[in-house]
């Protein structure tokens, strides 16, 4: 599977800071001291509907760590995967009377198109779960012979007591984490099994539903959190720097994710720093597929919105915070737009050099970004109210706005 096209990062003078950020594991900022080349695994749709606004930010959110980290001058090895096979993408294919695999690729495509408007960097390997099945497998496999995994029914679920540090990504109780889990794709409920928590790893072939072969497991599918392990291990190995996603994915998406790998490996953590992004409410309740009250990316471009005013729009809003979707949000980010767009198209203005600094030094403090849109509507107005004599200082702003928030001026 291929990812989308990526924008120009201009390079800055100087060197940006490194991250300092919230880690859910230890519910403090921690400071990620990558090597030359930092790791990042992100979560990605799946494919049964358009991009929404929940999803943008987080999105965002992960972009933000890739640009602070490319301000410092190293590489990034970034990694999404594609979720394009599972119940609730072959629900809506039945009720739409559409082929499964047609609905996934069409919506797949128009996340492609949301993310390259919206100018997010893309991942190096951008992974569909049916293409990564051949590399799943062989894990179930080997979780199932080394006792960390047991048969119910032809279905094959995961042990979480096999993982001594199962419960230290989402640091939740017991109550909470089953009670989410039912909520989240799992099966509390389910008779027959050791702990109402273990989560599946492997879905026997169910008739009418599609499946693969799985050698020694037998026909049938992979489970969702399976899925990213083998991707993430694959491609990024053990102990890479950043494990992404919205924060309804803590539990239990990445908590049974971490515990599926260290139990492969024998090693911990999975990820350095497990970091979430708030979630985007709509008419005061979470944006959801299941609810119906989305605000899609593609509507808004398909409206004439500027995908750079939609991106200021999510820069307000601090990555870890909830918060609400309105008419105003979008008004007060086309403003902002507008003024800066005019303030950097004059032929000089006051010096910007510190305006970089202060950037940076915003976003290596936990990605905050509303500060960092505070420093520039500061000099935006110091341009407007007198003006300055540094011919280089506009291009600079420019510049800096699209390397380090991504937003095109």
């Amino acid at each position: 599977m291929h990812a989308w096209p990526a924008s120009e990062v201009p390079a800055l003078p100087g060197k940006g800071r490194d991250l300092r950020i919230h880690d859910t594991a230890t519910d403090g900022l921690i400071t990620l001291d990558p090597g030359p080349v930092a790791r990042i695994y992100v979560c990605g749709i799946t494919p049964y509907d358009a991009t929404h606004m929940g999803h943008a930010a987080t999105y965002n959110a992960f972009d933000l760590v890739q640009r602070v980290w490319l301000d410092t001058k190293r590489q990034v090895h970034y990694v999404q995967n594609v979720t394009d096979v599972d119940d609730p993408l072959l629900e809506r294919a039945e009720r739409d009377a559409i082929d499964w695999v047609a609905l996934a690729e069409k919506e797949t495509a128009l996340f492609r198109e949301d993310m390259t408007a919206l100018r997010m960097l893309p991942p190096r390997q951008y992974i569909g779960a049916v293409e990564a099945i051949p590399g799943i497998v062989p894990l179930v496999e080997r979780l199932r012979d080394s006792g960390a995994a047991y048969e119910l029914e032809g279905d094959i679920y995961f042990s979480v007591e096999s993982d001594p540090d199962f419960g230290k990504v989402s640091r939740l109780d017991a109550a909470t984490m089953r009670l989410l889990s039912a909520e989240r794709g799992g099966d509390p409920d389910r008779p027959g099994k050791k702990n109402p928590l273990d989560p599946m790893l492997w879905m026997a072939a169910r008739e009418g539903e599609p499946s693969w072969d799985g050698g020694s497991l037998g026909r049938g599918r992979p489970g969702w959190h399976i899925e990213c392990v083998a991707i993430a291990l694959d491609h990024l190995g053990m102990g890479f720097d950043v494990q992404g996603g919205g924060s309804d994915l803590a539990f239990p998406h990445h908590e049974m994710g971490a515990s599926h790998a260290q139990a492969l490996t024998g090693e911990f953590p999975m990820a350095k720093a497990y970091v979430h992004a708030g979630m985007v409410a709509l008419h005061g309740e979470k944006m959801s597929k299941s609810k119906g009250n989305l605000v899609f990316v593609s509507k808004l471009r398909r409206d004439g919105v500027d995908p750079a005013a939609i991106r200021l729009a999510l820069l307000a809003h601090h990555y870890r915070s909830d918060w609400e979707w309105t008419d105003q949000v979008l008004q007060d980010a086309v403003a902002r737009l507008d003024r800066w767009r005019a303030a950097v198209s004059r032929p000089d203005g006051p010096s910007a050099e510190a305006l970089v600094e202060e950037m940076r030094e915003a976003l290596a403090n936990d990605l905050d970004a509303p500060t960092a849109l505070a420093a520039v509507d500061r000099w935006v107005a110091l341009q407007q109210e007198r003006g300055g004599t540094d011919e280089g200082a506009p291009g600079v702003v420019s510049r800096a706005v699209d390397a380090l928030l991504g937003v095109a001026l």
